[in-house]
């Protein structure tokens, strides 16, 4: 299975530390396909254009069997990639951890169509990552 794992990087603070968590974790079901881009060691050392991220990115979107988006910190790109994946019926699964003082994108939380786990404790996002992924295996 090819999963594409998807959170802020030049939008709101990146958390760095969970994304590899999240990244190790989802990396049991499958490859996820944009792991290198959140080695952010290496990220920082190889600089590439916007083009080539844009062109990149969406052809590892558009052969990915799943997505999941970590949107706690708002990006302007990982609301990009979600409506790509919707368009283009890509089973996803958000994850938002409860903020004080800040609520996920309306536009994100309003559709109906796109599960979102809203999560305080990391066995919480452990659990939805597997139901998403298990399901997807079983209805495959």
């Amino acid at each position: 299975m090819k999963i594409y794992f998807a959170g802020s990087i030049r939008g709101g603070e990146p958390d760095r530390e969970w994304f590899q968590q999240l990244i190790q974790y989802i990396k049991q079901y499958g490859r996820v396909m944009t792991e290198h881009s959140f080695d952010f060691s290496y990220a920082e050392e190889i600089k590439k254009d916007d083009e080539w991220i844009y062109t990149t990115d969406m052809g590892w979107l558009k052969e990915s069997d799943a997505l999941i988006a970590e949107i706690t910190a708002p990006s302007f790109g990982v609301g990009y990639e979600i409506a790509k994946a919707e368009t283009w019926g890509i089973p996803l699964l958000m994850l938002y951890r409860k903020t004080p003082k800040r609520k996920p994108s309306a536009m994100l939380n309003g559709n109906k169509n796109l599960p979102m786990i809203v999560y305080n404790e990391k066995k919480e996002v452990l659990d939805a990552i597997d139901a998403f992924l298990k399901g997807l295996n079983q209805s495959a």
